[in-house]
């Protein structure tokens, strides 16, 4: 059997796939668009002695097949902490989740959702897949004026779009529904144990999150600055930004959907018409590092308010000390942008400053800080954009690549909402179809 396995890309789902690949034998070739490895399991250190991911990552995996192969990755030598989050609506900080913390709210925000809360707990929850869109949803489980105080809120600006227009295929645990006794309690006082589906993560002592990677980008061979153009699946041939072309008899890709098609040729209208459906959200990330690490008391925190361009912090000192200098703390805000719902009309770097001032009226940065470095870097894949278009049309482009023998995996070719340990197992499964397709030939 031929030994010329071609992945595109280095990110976690790549790795899962030359994971499986090289435990049967084969020894793939990757290939990545960027200077660096990693995909968005990457970490960026700068000569401040900071250590910035591409965009906040941890690993809380319940698999014991993940924790062990992540485990093994850095020899044991990570984090093991338990997670603190809360959200800031309207000058409060709130625990997560809000329903679940009420008391600090105003009294007559409070009374609004207990009201309607109990309202919708007296009927039973349908099916999740029986909802049109996930405002819908959202209703349901809440009732208007916490559903489109809170999460409403936080995914218009996540997601870039409102909930109206979003589906309800990527829910899973991410949204916690408490039962009505849980959510009288909290508004009474604060309740005395955690709710968020999140309980404790791990994080790689040295190196940032890209220290899970960094035994596989030793033992792979991995080129990088190739960015793929053009794929001719009859030739069975990749031609690179570089000029470079690569030949292959079996292609795995974690390239975004739309990507993929882009660069092969006759590609029938209806798919096209199919990718062209497909959106993904893009990034802002603004890192900064001060001469202070009492920062925060929670890991990350969410940002309700729609006047403010933040979305989420976090805090990398606080998962482990050794991505800043002594003494020092950093934060992370992600700011989100897309070409379809929110286009960016300025430079990422203008957004520096305002977030910034955000940070200070939420009171994370005094005015008095001394802020020794910061940046905003660009991301042009953020996450998939679950709107009413997608569900269809990612079928009809995987579909698509399926039949010219082009195996997709990850997060932009699963089109899914798969977090470190799911896009790992993703590539591990893609893996598995290319070498089940060896044995039945």
């Amino acid at each position: 059997m031929s030994d010329n396995t071609v992945i595109l890309g280095s990110g976690m789902a790549a790795w899962g796939a030359f994971d499986r690949l090289t435990s049967e034998g084969v020894s793939p070739k990757l290939f990545d668009k960027n200077s660096y490895p990693g995909g968005h399991t990457a970490s960026f250190p700068n000569d401040k002695g900071f250590v910035f991911d591409d965009g906040p990552h941890i690993s809380f995996t319940e698999i014991e097949e993940m924790q062990t192969i992540l485990a093994d990755a850095v020899d044991g030598d990570y984090e093991t902490l338990n997670a603190r989050v809360d959200n800031w609506y309207q000058g409060v900080w709130v625990k997560h989740p809000a329903i679940a913390y009420l008391h600090a709210l105003p009294e007559e925000l409070i009374v609004q959702i207990l009201d309607e809360f109990i309202q919708v707990s007296a009927q039973e929850m349908p099916e999740t897949a029986t909802f049109d869109n996930y405002h819908q949803w959202l209703l349901a489980a809440y009732g208007p004026t916490f559903a489109n105080n809170f999460p409403g809120r936080y995914g218009t600006k996540y997601h870039t779009c409102g909930p109206e227009e979003m589906n309800v295929s990527w829910l899973g645990p991410r949204l916690y529904r408490p039962d009505l006794k849980e959510v009288l309690m909290g508004a009474v006082r604060p309740p005395r144990t955690e709710k968020h589906y999140i309980d404790k993560f791990r994080y790689p002592k040295k190196g940032g999150f890209e220290g899970y990677l960094h035994k596989f980008f030793a033992a792979a061979d991995l080129q990088l600055d190739h960015r793929a153009e053009a794929i001719d699946p009859d030739a069975k041939t990749i031609t690179f930004g570089n000029g470079k072309t690569e030949t292959y008899d079996t292609l795995i890709s974690s390239a975004p959907l739309a990507e993929m098609i882009r660069m092969l040729p006759n590609v029938p209208d209806d798919v096209q018409e199919a990718a062209s459906l497909l959106s993904c959200s893009q990034s802002v990330i603004v890192n900064v590092g001060v001469a202070r690490d009492d920062l925060s008391p929670a890991h990350w925190r969410y940002i309700y308010d729609e006047d403010m361009r933040s979305v989420r912090l976090s805090f990398p000192h606080m998962f482990s000390p050794t991505t800043c200098p002594p003494g020092h703390g950093a934060v992370q805000v992600e700011v989100y942008y897309s070409d379809k719902y929110k286009p960016l009309d300025h430079k990422p770097e203008d957004d520096i400053k305002p977030v910034i001032e955000e940070l200070t009226t939420m009171g994370v940065l005094r005015e008095d800080d001394d802020i020794v470095f910061s940046e905003a870097r660009f991301i042009e894949y953020a996450n998939v954009i679950f709107d009413l278009d997608s569900g269809p049309s990612a079928a009809k482009v995987q579909d698509y690549l399926s039949s010219l023998d082009i195996t997709y995996c990850g997060r932009y070719g699963d089109w899914a909402y798969i977090w470190t340990d799911e896009s790992y197992l993703s590539g591990q499964r893609a893996a598995q179809r290319t070498l089940d397709a060896r044995t039945s030939v």
